[in-house]
């Protein structure tokens, strides 16, 4: 029952109660204390809106590649100190393998990313290489991961 009232709620975060409770089979109050119950335990974080990026005129996506001259934990630290002020990167993740970062950045053309990268990410300690990769388009973007 959980996964279903999750799945609901993550097609439509702003169904009332009265709608949540009949499209999951349950009556208002079980359903609000299930719910409350998922809230506290952490499985439900919050509560947000999908924006189109590209209806606010940022239609470039980069996913860059960021490589550090070392990788100690201070200059792991220094780097998400500054990364996380850029307000073009939508998400930024510690990898393994051949990149120490990888960054999903928006902006809306080319020379905005330009920009981006000469200004700020080039100019952050301990940045020694960067290689980006420009997305031509969505094919799914999910944001609930599988609840089977």
């Amino acid at each position: 029952m959980d996964r279903r009232i999750l799945a609901a709620l993550a097609e439509d975060g702003r169904a009332s109660l009265r709608e949540l409770a009949e499209q999951v089979g349950l009556s208002q109050t079980p359903l609000l204390r299930r719910v409350r119950r998922l809230e506290q335990a952490g499985v439900i974080a919050g509560y947000g809106v999908r924006i189109d990026n590209s209806r606010l005129g940022h239609t470039v996506s980069v996913y860059v590649a960021v490589t550090l001259s070392a990788q100690s934990e201070d200059a792991l630290a220094a780097f998400e100190r500054e990364i996380v002020r850029a307000p073009e990167v939508m998400s930024c993740f510690l990898m393994t393998g051949g990149s120490d970062y990888m960054l999903r950045v928006v902006v809306p053309s080319i020379a905005a990313y330009e920009g981006f990268l000469t200004r700020s990410l080039t100019r952050m300690p301990g940045v020694a290489h960067i290689q980006s990769s420009f997305a031509l388009r969505a094919v799914i973007q999910r944001t609930t991961p599988p609840l089977g």
